[in-house]
C-alpha cells in the first residue's frame, strides 16, 4: 500500500540520514525503533511527503507519491515530532481550521471534533487558548488532527512524547484499534510504545534498516544471551566496558546487573528469558559495529555471581 523503495536522504554538508532503505508497509502497525540520531523522523518527513528523498522512489498504491503527493496527502494522518499550534486559538478553533485546511466540511467536522476531543480527553479544556496547554496536552491535540480526516495512512513520529502513563496506554491501544484495516507508522526510541501492540518491527540506525520482524523473530537469536550478575559498584565501570548492559538496579548488596554475553560472563551467573528491549539492544551495538558481548574468561574484578 505503501512503499519507500531504495530511500536516501543527504542533506546539506554531506550528512546521510536515511541510507538506501526499502520499507514497504501494509493494513497494520509497524513499529519503528531507533535511537535518536537514527534517521527516523527524516524518514517519517519522506513517508508523509513533507521533505523529498535525494534518491529512491515512495509509491503509495503504485502511484509515485514523490512526483505526485496528492493522493497520499489526502489518505494521510501525520504527527511530527515537532507539533505547533496557534497559542491564541482553543483546541476546537484550531483543529476546526485543520479540517477546513484538509477539506473536511463543516457540519462533518464540528461532530467529529467533539468526538475526538473527548477521545483524547480535552473536553475540560476546550474553551482555553493553546498558549495555556501543557506539552502533553498539546501532544493530545496534535493526536486527535491526526484523525480528523479519518485517514487510511497515519504516521506519527515519538507521539507519546510528554504523555503521562494512563495517556501513553490510552493512545498505544487507539492506535491498535486503528491498525485493523489501516497502515500506522510509529516511530519511537521506547521499546514499551512498541512491544504491546506492533506485530511488526522496523529497527533502524545509522539510517539503515538493521533487522525487520514479529517480537517473537527478534528474540529467537537472543536465547542464551542474556544474564545477571551481582557486582560491586567499583565493578560496574569495568562491565559496562565489556558487555552490553540493558539494566542496572542498585540493591543493598551491590549492583544488579543485566548484560548481553554470548557465554556465561562469570561463574553462577543467571541466565534470563530475553525481553524485546535485550534484543533492540543487541541489534543496534551489531549494527553499529561494537561487539555485542563480551568474550568468554573475561572478569571484572570484584565481580560476583548472582
Amino acid at each position: 500500500m505503501l512503499e519507500l523503495l531504495d530511500v536516501t536522504k543527504i542533506y546539506r554538508g554531506g550528512k546521510r540520514a536515511v541510507d538506501h532503505l526499502t520499507l514497504r508497509l501494509e493494513p497494520g502497525m509497524v513499529g519503528l525503533l531507533g535511537p535518536n540520531g537514527a534517521g527516523k523522523s527524516s524518514l517519517m518527513r519522506i513517508a508523509a511527503t513533507v521533505t523529498r528523498p535525494t534518491s529512491g522512489r515512495v509509491r503509495f498504491h503504485g502511484e509515485d507519491a514523490v512526483a505526485r503527493p496528492n493522493g497520499l496527502r489526502r489518505a494521510l494522518g501525520y504527527l511530527p515530532q515537532d507539533f505547533g499550534v496557534y497559542p491564541n486559538l482553543t483546541s476546537r478553533e484550531f483543529l476546526s481550521y485543520l479540517a477546513a485546511a484538509k477539506g473536511v466540511s463543516a457540519r462533518t467536522a464540528r461532530a467529529r471534533i467533539d468526538e475526538l476531543l473527548e477521545l483524547v480527553n480535552l473536553t475540560e479544556a476546550v474553551r482555553r487558548p493553546l498558549g495555556t496547554y501543557s506539552g502533553g496536552m498539546l501532544r493530545r491535540v496534535g493526536i486527535a488532527q491526526v484523525l480528523l480526516a479519518d485517514p487510511q495512512v497515519i504516521i506519527v513520529d515519538e507521539p507519546t512524547a510528554g504523555l503521562d502513563p494512563e495517556e501513553r496506554v490510552r493512545f498505544r491501544n487507539l492506535l491498535s484499534d486503528l491498525a485493523a484495516d489501516r497502515v500506522v507508522l510509529l516511530s519511537t526510541h521506547i521499546v514499551s510504545d512498541v512491544e504491546s501492540v506492533a506485530a511488526d518491527i522496523a529497527v533502524l540506525a545509522g539510517g539503515r534498516l538493521l533487522r525487520r520482524g514479529t517480537p517473537e523473530e527478534l528474540l529467537r537469536p537472543m536465547a542464551g544471551r542474556v544474564w545477571e550478575v551481582l557486582v560491586d559498584p567499583s565493578a560496574v565501570p569495568a562491565v559496562r566496558a565489556q558487555y552490553t548492559v540493558s539494566r542496572l538496579v542498585r540493591t543493598a548488596d551491590g549492583v544488579r546487573i543485566r548484560l548481553l554475553s554470548d557465554t556465561r560472563p562469570y561463574e553462577g551467573a543467571a541466565p534470563l528469558t530475553p525481553d524485546l528491549e535485550d534484543a533492540y539492544l543487541g541489534i543496534i551495538r551489531s549494527g553499529e559495529g561494537g561487539p555485542p558481548a563480551g568474550g568468554p574468561g573475561e572478569r571484572p574484578l570484584h565481580a560476583r555471581a548472582v
